[in-house]
């Protein structure tokens, strides 16, 4: 890997400040999300024994997160927990990575699956940070989290979330310590096997949106056909490209731990600035769909009423 990089103390940290400001900006802080304040209650004690474990294997993080789900399933409210719905889609996406790596489409297997197991790591890290009411806790996370009993959130907008803190903060984060064990590429060509990964995501999107979306939701994907697909296709091809440039400007600072921690700060903010921009996007979409049910039912209200005037008396 032969990227060199010219690194703006001053300027990294400008954006930092600014992007916290920004985020601030469109979503002011509402205390009201979180009823008494951080945490995984009342199952902190079952969230904790769950991160103090630590995958080693494609087969451990597949148990890990279905022992996520049980917990979070049992969250409130009842069945309907946010980060429950980012779990599931992660689930799923893991297990179709585990099927992959039998198959002839794997050029490495062992840096496909220590890229998975890295990969859960900051998740459960994430988790971990949560549940003890740690201030360290991602803000990339930190979005989601707190959102976590919010029913104004649609399920498809959480997961949606969880996917953006996934991929925009920890992919990088794990692809570094990947490249710790394994070695770090010598060329600037992307392994096979990430970009495998994007073909699963391609796979899987449609039925994975459609299982998240409300009615109002599912309208519109059937309004647009198949450009949902497409623009996230797309959209998961721009994200994780940008990760592993990511990996590669915090490899060149590893040595650097001031100028890598900048880094890492910048790369946290800007993804929680994302993730408060998805939040505002699916509530103008949730708003327009409740006015929109709203002005159905009164006009069937009306038709009703005048109906009825007119019904002739017996």
């Amino acid at each position: 890997m032969t990227t060199t990089v010219a690194f703006d103390r001053g300027g990294v940290q400008s954006s930092a400040d600014l992007l916290r400001a920004e985020r601030l900006r469109i979503a002011p802080d509402e205390p009201g999300l979180v009823p008494g304040g951080r945490g995984w209650a009342p199952a902190s004690r079952q969230m904790a024994e769950l991160c103090a474990d630590c995958p080693d294997s494609i087969g451990d993080v597949l148990k890990m997160l279905h022992r996520t789900q049980l917990i979070m399933n049992e969250l409130p409210p009842p069945a309907a927990n946010r980060v429950a719905s980012f779990n599931s889609l992660y689930f799923t996406i893991t297990d179709r990575v585990k099927q992959a790596l039998k198959g002839p489409e794997v050029v490495d297997g062992d840096f496909l699956e220590l890229l998975d197991v890295e990969f859960a790591k900051r998740y459960f890290e994430a988790l971990r940070l949560w549940g003890e009411e740690d201030l360290r806790t991602p803000d990339a996370w930190e979005i989601l989290f707190r959102r976590a009993q919010d029913r104004k959130v649609s399920k498809l907008a959480a997961a949606m979330l969880g996917v953006n803190a996934h991929i925009n903060h920890d992919l990088a984060l794990a692809l570094t310590s990947t490249w710790e064990q394994l070695g770090a590429p010598t060329d600037d060509v992307v392994s096979p096997d990430y970009l495998l990964v994007n073909k699963i995501f391609y796979r899987e999107i449609p039925r994975l949106r459609r299982r998240y979306s409300t009615r109002w939701q599912l309208r519109i994907d059937g309004l647009v056909g198949d450009l949902d697909d497409w623009s996230q296709r797309v959209l998961v091809s721009a994200t994780r490209a940008h990760a592993w440039d990511q990996a590669r400007r915090l490899w060149e600072l590893r040595d650097d731990e001031e100028d890598l921690a900048r880094a890492m700060l910048v790369m946290d903010r800007a993804s929680a600035y994302v993730g408060e921009l998805l939040i505002t996007g699916d509530g103008v979409v949730n708003r327009v769909g409740d006015l929109l049910r709203a002005g159905r039912d009164n006009a069937r209200a009306g038709i009703d009423r005048l109906l009825h005037r007119r019904r002739p008396l017996v």
